[in-house]
């Protein structure tokens, strides 16, 4: 990424006349393209950093800084360690004090039905996926 003078912690345009007015100009600066590593994410964050403290940004600016936010959020999204659907289910039984018992009575399934899917024994299914998304107010997607 061509950053000039830019130092960490120090915004790359010292104010909105300075940055490049068009989109291709901007590309000149960092290319938005997909990011495959951190190195390529510290460079497009701190682009969308730079251009993120400005108001009044024009049409151009607007749509180059949605390219470079959609690429790291891309990156982002896709290298966050993914927690298993079982261990949320833990982790919001333990912050809500709730037992296994008290799984069964959420899933309005028998006494042990509870306890099984957390030694792993019995799997969420997508039923209970939505009976805990509702019960959690969470996607039901995040416990499959």
């Amino acid at each position: 990424m061509k950053m000039g003078g830019h130092q960490a912690g120090k915004p790359k345009y010292a104010s909105l006349e300075e940055v490049p007015a068009t989109y291709a100009a901007l590309c000149g600066e960092w290319l938005p393209r997909p990011i495959r590593n951190k190195d390529a994410n510290a460079e497009a964050s701190a682009m969308m950093d730079a251009l993120a403290v400005f108001e009044n940004l024009n049409e151009d600016q607007l749509d180059y800084l949605d390219a470079v936010s959609h690429f790291v959020a891309e990156y982002e999204g896709e290298v966050k360690v993914k927690v298993s659907g079982l261990r949320l289910l833990a982790a919001l039984l333990h912050e809500n004090a709730l037992t296994g018992a008290d799984l069964s009575r959420i899933l309005g399934g028998s006494r042990t039905l509870g306890p099984m899917i957390l030694r792993g024994e019995r799997s969420i299914t997508a039923g209970h996926a939505r009976t805990l998304g509702t019960h959690f107010k969470l996607s039901p997607a995040a416990f499959l």
